[in-house]
C-alpha cells in the first residue's frame, strides 16, 4: 500500500531541503526504460505504455527546472528499437514525433534532436525538425532528444565525419594519425560543444548503459532507479540528485 499523498509531499520538501545547490549537476542524461514492462503489467497495449511514458517527460522536465538544471539529454528511441515489430515502431515513432511538438510549442524548452535520424521516416523527421526549428530562440533548459540514438553510432560517424573533413582540407595522409585524438572525434559527437553528463538516470531496474551516450558518459555518475518509466516521480528524481550530490567526484584524480 502507497503512503498517502500528504506524506510524500511532506517527504519532496524534506528532500528538497536536504539538497546542496552547489553540489548538484549541470547536465542530467535520462534513460527512459520499462514503458513496454509498465504496459504489460497494468495488462495494456505497449502504445499505451509508449504514451504513458511520453506524457512523463513535461513533469521531468518541469522538476529540472525547479533546481536550475541547465542541460538534459532524453533516450526516447535507440537505434535497436527500430527492429522490434514494425507495428510498435510505427506507434512509437508518432507518439514521439506528437511529444516533441508538443514539448515545442510551449516555448519553455530549446530542443536539439540527437542521433540517426536519417534511419526514421522521412514524414516523421520533417515533424521533428520543423519542433525543434520552433525552439531555436528559446531561452530555456536545453533538452537534447535522442531517437534513432545509438552511442556506437555516434563515435563511427563523428570518426567518419573527422576522417572526411580532414581528407577534404587536402592534407597528406601520413598527418592522419596525428589527427584522430579524443579531442577532434569530440568535436564531431552529436553533443558537440556541449559539456558532458554529470548525471545519468535510468530507470526500470536494468543497470547498464545500452549505449546511451559512451563517450560523453566516461566520467559520469550513474543513478540506477527500480520503477518503470511512467512511474518515475519526483521524489524518485530528488534522490537521484541527493545520491549524486552524496558522491565524492574525483574524476580520476
Amino acid at each position: 500500500m502507497r503512503p498517502p499523498a500528504f506524506l510524500y509531499g511532506l517527504y519532496e520538501r524534506r528532500l528538497t531541503r536536504s539538497l546542496d545547490h552547489a553540489r548538484l549537476p549541470h547536465h542530467v542524461g535520462v534513460m527512459l526504460d520499462g514503458n513496454r514492462r509498465w504496459a504489460r503489467s497494468a495488462g495494456l497495449e505497449p502504445a499505451q505504455g509508449h504514451q504513458a511514458g511520453a506524457d512523463r517527460i513535461v513533469d521531468l522536465l518541469g522538476w529540472c527546472e525547479d533546481v536550475d538544471i541547465k542541460l538534459v539529454t532524453l533516450w526516447m528511441l535507440s537505434t535497436n528499437n527500430l527492429d522490434r515489430d514494425s507495428r510498435e515502431v510505427e506507434d512509437l515513432l508518432e507518439i514521439i514525433a506528437a511529444t516533441v511538438a508538443t514539448l515545442a510549442t510551449t516555448r519553455r524548452w530549446r530542443l536539439q534532436l540527437v542521433g540517426e535520424l536519417d534511419l526514421l521516416p522521412e514524414d516523421i523527421t520533417g515533424r521533428m525538425r520543423a519542433s525543434e526549428a520552433l525552439t531555436r530562440d528559446v531561452d530555456g533548459i536545453h533538452v537534447n532528444i535522442a531517437v534513432g540514438y545509438g552511442g556506437r553510432h555516434e563515435i563511427a560517424g563523428a570518426v567518419r565525419a573527422l576522417i572526411a573533413e580532414y581528407v577534404e582540407s587536402g592534407r597528406p595522409l601520413s598527418d592522419l594519425e596525428e589527427t584522430v585524438t579524443p579531442e577532434t572525434i569530440a568535436k564531431h559527437l552529436y553533443t558537440k560543444g556541449q559539456p558532458d553528463p554529470d548525471l545519468v538516470i535510468r530507470t526500470s531496474g536494468e543497470q547498464r548503459l545500452g549505449g546511451f551516450l559512451l563517450w560523453q558518459s566516461a566520467q559520469s555518475e550513474f543513478y540506477f532507479c527500480e520503477a518503470f518509466w511512467p512511474d518515475f516521480r519526483r521524489v524518485d528524481f530528488l534522490r537521484a540528485l541527493r545520491s549524486y550530490g552524496g558522491r565524492e567526484r574525483r574524476l580520476g584524480r
